[in-house]
């Protein structure tokens, strides 16, 4: 069976290390020129997490990569420490570099599938024999079956669905990750134990995070996507800028240094709103089918995706219909909590009122542990179906 996956990054790099060996003939498509580097950091939680990075034998070279739990230090304009969200919070049970992720699942998967960098998918075309792909640069191909594990934009989505607007709901924030570290002059960069520690700076509507294993600055602020071009990067800079102007602290360091950093990326905070991931002999991975940025639980849906979809289809031996369908209900129960719910108001609450809520939250110790114990039960932790994948 031909499978065309759309998307190099962690769900399409899983599903092609998993269907590659177990007898699938298998491509993956990529827009962009290699394995795209660097990245916030992602992380896992729960026995499913630790099952599936077993099953798909990268556990070792996740270990060896990941990076330490970072605490956030949520202080005030004269460094006075308002709370503290411990690094379990933020980072799970195990924590590693996206872009490091994504290439150890590349490493896992080249024997077994076909790489094409540089290339995209620019229309499909579905018929009783498969679906004809025309790409940007190679020549039309047919499939059995094409997967779109092309993220939130989803590509795939778009042309075998329909418009991103009926399936994907901004949430009114943006977030923006970028390079460039800058001097935290005498706040320390780490606890007496080694673990590194981040400093937050609020005012309503916005967040501004310097340090730590996230990112280097990570900003979080209400807007809508329409105040930017996606794909400008002057624009996404120039957003950025405007909706921190005046804002104290060390705000005018990090924006400088976001300004200046090569590694700059800017979205809007958004979910989908798909309760089923098929049509035809078109599935979708990951942020494609079941997106909520920045919510937590986005790299172990895309592992537990591919896992599943993989699982399905060698188990319906060709029935493309039937593994469609039975990944579509397996899925309906985990990916529920991409649909619900937002980091933004959490990360940067609307008023000075609700930001003093957020930090109570984490000094007293009953709400902290009655949230912590929230984390644990919306973690991913349903049993993983057998499916005997090699």
């Amino acid at each position: 069976m031909k499978v065309l996956i759309s998307g190099a990054g962690i769900g399409g790099a899983a599903l092609a290390r998993l269907l590659g060996r177990n007898g699938f003939d298998v491509t993956v498509v990529e827009r962009a020129p290699a394995v795209r580097p660097g990245g916030q950091a992602v992380d896992f939680k729960g026995r499913t997490h630790h099952e599936l990075l077993v099953r798909l034998g990268i556990l070792d070279d996740v270990l060896a990569q990941q990076t330490t739990k970072t605490d956030w230090r949520l202080v005030d304009a004269a460094d006075r420490v308002r709370a503290v969200v411990p690094g379990e919070f933020i980072g799970g049970d195990l924590e590693i570099l996206r872009g490091d992720l994504a290439g150890i699942l590349y490493a896992h998967s080249t024997d077994d599938a076909d790489y094409v960098f540089g290339d995209e998918i620019v229309s499909l075309s579905e018929s009783a024999g498969g679906v004809d792909v025309d790409f940007a640069v190679r020549p039309t191909e047919r499939f059995d079956l094409v997967v779109g594990a092309d993220g939130v934009h989803s590509a795939v989505r778009r042309l075998a669905f329909g418009p991103e607007e009926m399936f994907v709901r901004p949430l009114g924030y943006v977030y923006a990750v970028a390079g460039g570290a800058i001097d935290l002059g005498d706040l320390p960069t780490h606890r007496p134990d080694g673990r590194a520690v981040a400093y937050g700076y609020n005012v309503p509507g916005r967040l501004a995070l310097a340090g730590g294993q996230k990112a280097p600055n990570l900003f979080v602020f209400r807007a809508e996507p329409g105040d930017y071009d996606r794909r400008d990067v002057a624009s996404q800079r120039r957003l950025l800028s405007e909706a921190f102007a005046g804002v104290g602290w060390r705000v005018p360091e990090m924006i400088e240094a976001a300004d200046a950093a090569d590694d700059f990326y800017l979205d809007a905070l958004a979910r989908t709103t798909m309760t089923g991931f098929t049509r035809g002999q078109v599935a979708l991975v990951g942020d494609a089918g079941y997106a909520n940025t920045l919510g937590g639980f986005g790299t172990g849906l895309a592992l537990l995706g591919a896992y599943t979809l993989a699982g399905e289809l060698t188990a319906a031996h060709g029935d493309v219909p039937a593994a469609l369908a039975a990944y579509d209900r397996r899925m309906r129960r985990p990916t529920a909590i991409a649909r619900r719910g937002s980091a933004g108001p959490f990360l940067a609450p609307p008023s000075a009122a609700r930001i003093g809520l957020r930090n109570w939250t984490f000094t007293n110790r009953t709400m902290l542990r009655t949230t912590m114990w929230m984390t644990n039960v919306f973690a991913t932790d349903d049993a993983l179906a057998d499916y005997r994948l090699r």
